[in-house]
């Protein structure tokens, strides 16, 4: 018998030696053409859970398909971050005049599923930066922010994980990156406290050590805040 495809993927990463948490890129180790045959094979996994929690899913017409639905959803929306490569941003050397040494914050919305529940997390990040070597274009921030959330992690490691890409994209030492969001988990259910808010933050260089540069990023996400569309 042939083996699954889950089960090759999951051979090459154990062979490797790679983690393969919800947090975590694995793109590396899927081969062309097969992530659509993941998500075939998760389609009838998907189909036992709903027969599981007795939704019938052959006459009731809203539920017909929904097994693929939600296979689909997982591989190339939610969760799309673990399954696709980092986004190859362009990049232009930073050479205007003597150089860029200025701030540069940008506002990206962020959608994530918490690992816990799959519950949704909606929110904003500020990505602050103290230009290194590299510029990149203002939509790359966002489009690097967004593949960090795109699977099932936790604000704090979300937060980590864009400050990572941030600065191995931009060979910057400075970077500051705060995460404002409210989560599912905690408004849909358990204590169910829609009013709730979380915030984190990563600091480094000189975001982390200069207090006047700490202090202008926040003070830049106040200003951005004031003035987002709402």
């Amino acid at each position: 018998m042939e083996m699954k495809i889950k089960d090759k993927i999951q051979q090459r990463l154990k062979d490797n030696n790679v983690r393969y948490w919800a947090n975590d890129n694995i793109s590396k180790y899927i081969e062309p053409g097969e992530k659509q045959q993941l998500i075939d094979e998760a389609v009838p996994a998907f189909e036992n859970v709903l027969q599981s929690l007795l939704i019938d899913t052959e006459t009731d017409p809203n539920s017909k398909d929904t097994a693929r639905r939600m296979a689909k959803m997982y591989i190339n929306e939610i969760m799309s971050g673990r399954y696709e490569d980092m986004p190859n941003p362009s990049a232009f050397p930073n050479y205007i005049e003597n150089g860029y040494e200025g701030m540069l914050v940008v506002r990206s919305e962020l959608k994530s599923v918490c690992s816990h529940h799959h519950q949704p997390v909606s929110g904003v990040a500020y990505i602050g930066i103290i230009a290194g070597p590299k510029l990149l274009g203002l939509s790359k921030y966002t489009r690097i922010a967004q593949w960090c959330a795109k699977r099932g992690t936790l604000q704090e490691e979300l937060n980590v994980m864009i400050a990572n890409a941030i600065q191995q994209q931009t060979g910057s030492e400075h970077v500051g990156v705060y995460v404002q969001a409210t989560h599912g988990c905690c408004e849909n259910r358990g204590i169910k406290a829609h009013s709730s808010l979380t915030q984190t933050t990563v600091l480094r260089g000189d975001f982390k050590n200069v207090a006047g540069t700490k202090k202008e990023f926040m003070d830049n996400i106040k200003l951005q805040q004031e003035f987002a569309p709402r």
